[in-house]
């Protein structure tokens, strides 16, 4: 974990089959404060391969902010969290951010909570 002061951006990318479960679920990774901030960027049209059929589906698409000292645990907690079976969840490090913005992701995080 990341020392006080010393916080790194990291964002996760996650699409989810509805406005109600992004909504949901980024209330749920808030209150345990896993992520500062939730951006539910709205529909956007998904084009993929599944079980070997190119398929397409609107998804709703959802930019969590969080620390790189939390993103490993957000993932997996967003991994259970998620209604699809095989949910696209990716997350990755900040080389660089705003020092006003690392300086609210640190405010922002705390220990997770657990949940039952």
């Amino acid at each position: 974990m990341e020392q006080p002061g010393t916080a790194t951006a990291a964002l996760i990318w996650c699409p989810f089959p509805d406005p109600e479960s992004a909504r949901s679920i980024a209330g749920q990774l808030l209150d345990a404060r896993l992520i500062a901030s939730a951006n539910i960027l709205g529909a956007v049209e998904s084009h993929f391969v599944w079980h070997g059929t190119r398929a397409s589906n609107t998804e709703t698409a959802v930019l969590f902010k969080t620390t790189a000292g939390l993103l490993d645990i957000c993932v997996a907690q967003l991994g259970l969290l998620h209604p699809y079976d095989t949910p696209a969840i990716i997350g990755w490090r900040c080389d660089a951010a705003h020092p006003a913005t690392l300086a609210w992701l640190a405010a922002s995080r705390a220990a997770p909570v657990a949940r039952n």
